[in-house]
């Protein structure tokens, strides 16, 4: 287990849109009230809603937001890698905000070297310039077939020997079995990297989960350092299908139109 941050923390997920985004920019807007000089950071990225940021860059949507909560402007530097899906098979890789080329599934293993070393190294610099550095995994970390290109979750908390916080959507059902499950999929050097878990939108009385935690804990080793609470009134972009509800639109609710509108 790992018990000093070392100025910098992992948030990983059981799968995606398990509550990372929101997780790290809650962490970040906390930090950044007491006085600390946090910024966010994620590798790779892969959603097609993005954010120019002041140099004309793109990042992911989330990090523009997490930057907020920091009270930076969204920066290249905190999302070095941006994949933009132009197909089921090919993105558009954005390198430091720029254009770089497309990739497909098969050919990112060549581009795989190239890509670690620019977030690797881009992420030892912010933990130079900032006291700490709350990173954001993508998908989900027991992605194992994906282990050795991996640059975003696993490979970069070994790469850079980060804690790793490990968040699931209690809400989706099968929590409990997801946590165990996605530590113990996972090499024992990648599992000696998980430091705690989060349970994300839980609804009603969160004692009667208590006895469930308490198992995980004793299976596990690893505490539950936190339940929360589900909450309709918090949004953030939506990255990927699973936080786009089919037939409701991508984003706030519409206020109401006219003045003869109905809630």
């Amino acid at each position: 287990m790992v018990a000093d941050l070392g100025g910098a923390l992992l948030v990983g997920g059981t799968s995606s849109d398990a509550g990372k985004s929101l997780v790290v920019a809650g962490l970040c807007r906390a930090l950044a009230r007491d006085g600390v000089r946090v910024a966010p950071f994620k590798a790779q990225n892969m959603s097609n809603n993005s954010v120019v940021t002041l140099d004309g860059g793109e990042i992911g949507r989330a990090q523009a937001l997490q930057a907020f909560a920091c009270g930076l402007e969204p920066s290249t530097r905190f999302n070095p890698v941006l994949l933009k899906p132009g197909s089921d098979r090919r993105s558009h890789v954005v390198l430091r905000g720029r254009p770089a080329g497309d990739v497909g599934a098969r050919d990112y293993l060549a581009w795989r070297s190239r890509l670690r070393e620019v977030v690797v190294e881009e992420l030892a610099a912010l933990r130079r310039d900032f006291d700490v550095v709350l990173c954001e995994g993508a998908g989900s970390v027991a992605e194992i077939n994906l282990r050795r290109s991996d640059i975003a979750n696993m490979g970069l908390a070994q790469a850079a020997r980060l804690p790793v916080l490990l968040v699931t959507d209690i809400d989706r059902g099968g929590s409990l079995a997801s946590l165990f499950g996605t530590t113990a999929i996972l090499d024992p050097t990648d599992q000696a990297l998980i430091a705690g878990y989060v349970v994300n939108k839980f609804r009603g009385d969160p004692t009667i989960l208590e006895p469930g935690l308490q198992q995980v804990e004793a299976i596990t080793g690893r505490r539950s350092l936190g339940v929360l609470p589900f909450a309709d009134d918090l949004w953030l972009d939506a990255e990927d299908s699973l936080a786009a509800p089919v037939g409701r639109r991508v984003g706030p609710p519409l206020g109401p139109a006219g003045s003869g509108a109905r809630l």
